[in-house]
């Protein structure tokens, strides 16, 4: 059978074609460049930073950028069985044809999906084993900051901002090319290019269950995050490809600003992406509008990790609204922290289907030990102020088995729910259409954060904990509870954690079956349980282990910016139940300070 064929048979078949508006087609190349988000295409064309590395890498002459996603279950059996290997969106090529092929890690979940998809291009799995003709397997994303388990499967991680880095890769693959050298002496030297890291290059030892790294060939001890420090400047795409078929985000993002400073406990983007840095308004307006005009889009997402923090979001908000106003362009927020929201941000053209804010926890004492720094009063006052712009949605997302809690902790969670109801009771009079979802995920001890050394909740507890908080919500009318899968969380873990043991694991999960694990449908623990079984392992040893804050860590040879005594300080001021402000008030003295002299006011 054909690729037409096969088309006429599987669900979606435009995930497969390309020919999106906008997209680019090239001739004679000296670099072909697949980029892969190792998920379906709905995930891919949903993701920032995909269209940033994808409109960058084609703005040079010298390369193409094609992209490959992850076939669907039903795709994937009819390439196998009549031999068709993954094959790019915009010219058809064979993966394997590529000269570099790049992945974005943006949750550990999609790590067997990566193995599958080299599996599926018929490229060699294992980077030792790989021919000198074949692509060069290159990663980044935030997960490539601490993804040892890939360490055997990937050639080189890009750690940072990539606006830079892969500008510097192609040019470095370029003169290998020309230079004749040896795979491994192409290895060689994108190692001394910052933010260059090559895992073969870096020697893993465990004695006495103590771990050793010692870097080969002239590696530097520790590879340096890259960081875009003119943001305002930086490449912004502006004639983004159109997806041909409904995906999760589809709408113009605008990236007001990357980077966070209210420093989050639990949060390892809040460390990853510092410092701030901020895209003025005129140059947001610019690119809003070339936008809009490339693409025919009619909603713009406000996008950052927090972006009721960007400091001139009421005039960002009005220039936007005097810009598109005939055209009637929604502008949307995406979740909010509950002291940022602004009646006044709401105008006529900004969506009133929902709002989410971000408590995550229900007690003033577990939001002091996460760092929250918000009050309950400031919660209530936010829902006050929404219901009273009209929003009649509101999302409140929580995590369950955070350090040192306790049920009276989760009890506040149902406690915020109903004084959510009862002001909206005093505002509308009734509760006709009243919709409040209560979200709470697993908390997961992120390396780069404060928490990385604690243990994570057991099982049993986070069911307890789900169990009670579901009984005391469905009390509430016009209140749902959403909850994650405690067994998956247990799984990320272990990824996250996890040294280079881990790749035979994630190599047998995969063999078993495992890939698209972020699918709650074709999610097999069993798969998993097994491989780990294979290696005399277990994923309870690695959610219950306590580190000691003293002892290396297989992400050590990574300096993000952010210092191990940083995070040391942070776990025991959460334990000491004390906050730290937000950076933007005085400098905490995390390690950025001479990145942020380039950029943040105080």
């Amino acid at each position: 059978m054909t690729l037409d064929d096969i088309l006429l048979k599987v669900d979606k078949p435009a995930r497969y074609v390309g020919g999106e508006l906008n997209s680019h087609f090239k001739e004679n190349a000296e670099v072909n460049f697949v980029f892969s988000y190792p998920d379906t295409y709905e995930m891919g064309m949903s993701h920032l930073g995909g269209k940033i590395i994808y409109h960058l890498l084609n703005s040079r002459e010298d390369t193409f950028c094609q992209r490959a996603y992850a076939p669907w279950v039903d795709m994937e059996e009819l390439m196998r069985k009549h031999n068709i290997p993954l094959f790019t969106l915009e010219n058809k090529m064979p993966v394997k044809n590529a000269d570099i092929w790049g992945f974005t890690l943006q949750y550990e979940l999609s790590y067997t999906n990566i193995l599958n998809m080299l599996s599926l291009a018929g490229v060699t799995i294992k980077s030792a084993e790989r021919k000198e003709d074949e692509p060069l397997i290159v990663a980044g994303g935030p997960c490539a900051n601490h993804a040892e388990m890939l360490a055997d499967f990937v050639d080189c991680f890009l750690l940072g901002d990539g606006e830079e880095s892969l500008m510097e890769l192609i040019d470095v693959y370029k003169a290998w090319k020309a230079s004749g050298k040896s795979r491994s002496e192409l290895l060689e030297m994108l190692s001394q290019n910052e933010g260059f890291y090559v895992p073969s290059l870096y020697e893993h030892k465990v004695v006495d269950g103590k771990l050793t790294i010692t870097p080969l060939k002239n590696a530097p001890k520790q590879v340096k995050r890259r960081v875009v420090v003119d943001f305002e400047n930086t490449f912004c795409p502006t004639k983004l490809i159109v997806p041909t078929v409904e995906v999760v985000h589809d709408r113009i993002m605008l990236e007001i600003f990357r980077g966070c400073t209210r420093g989050c406990r639990f949060c390892q983007a809040g460390f990853l992406y510092r410092p701030i840095r901020e895209r003025s308004v005129e140059k947001l307006k610019q690119i809003a509008r070339e936008s809009a005009d490339s693409t025919g889009y009619d909603e713009i997402s406000l996008t950052s990790l927090s972006s009721g923090d960007y400091s001139n979001l009421n005039q960002l908000i009005s220039t936007l609204n005097c810009e598109f106003n005939e055209e009637r362009m929604d502008i949307s927020l995406p979740s909010l922290r509950i002291d940022s929201f602004n009646p006044d941000f709401v105008s006529t053209q900004m969506r009133k289907s929902s709002l989410t804010f971000a408590p995550e926890a229900g007690s003033q004492r577990m939001r002091n030990i996460i760092n929250k720094n918000v009050s309950e009063e400031d919660l209530l006052k936010t829902v006050r102020g929404a219901y009273s712009a009209g929003y009649r949605a509101i999302k409140l997302y929580f995590m369950i088995g955070l350090p040192f809690e306790t049920m009276e902790d989760i009890k506040g969670i149902a406690d915020l729910a109903r004084k959510c109801t009862e002001i909206y009771q005093e505002v509308f009079g009734n509760k006709k259409n009243m919709r409040i979802t209560v979200s709470t995920s697993v908390f997961i001890p992120k390396p780069f954060t404060p928490f990385q050394w604690i243990n994570q909740d057991s099982e049993e507890s986070v069911k307890e904990k789900q169990r009670y908080l579901s009984d005391l919500i469905r009390q509430m009318r016009g209140v749902e509870y959403k909850y994650h899968d405690s067994t998956a969380s247990k799984l990320e873990v272990a990824c996250a954690r996890g040294g280079r043991e881990m790749c035979a694991v994630l190599y047998s999960a995969w063999k078993n079956g495992a890939k698209l694990d972020a699918w709650h449908e074709h999610f097999d623990i069993e798969a998993w349980q097994k491989a780990f079984a294979e290696h005399g392992l277990s994923m309870e040893e690695y959610a219950s282990r306590v580190i000691d804050v003293d002892e290396t860590l297989p992400w050590d040879t990574v300096d993000v910016g952010v210092t191990k005594e940083y995070y040391k300080r942070e776990l025991a001021k959460a334990q000491r139940e004390e906050t730290t402000r937000d950076c933007r008030q005085g400098c905490t003295g995390c390690g950025m300070m001479n990145v942020c002299k380039k950029e943040v006011k105080s």
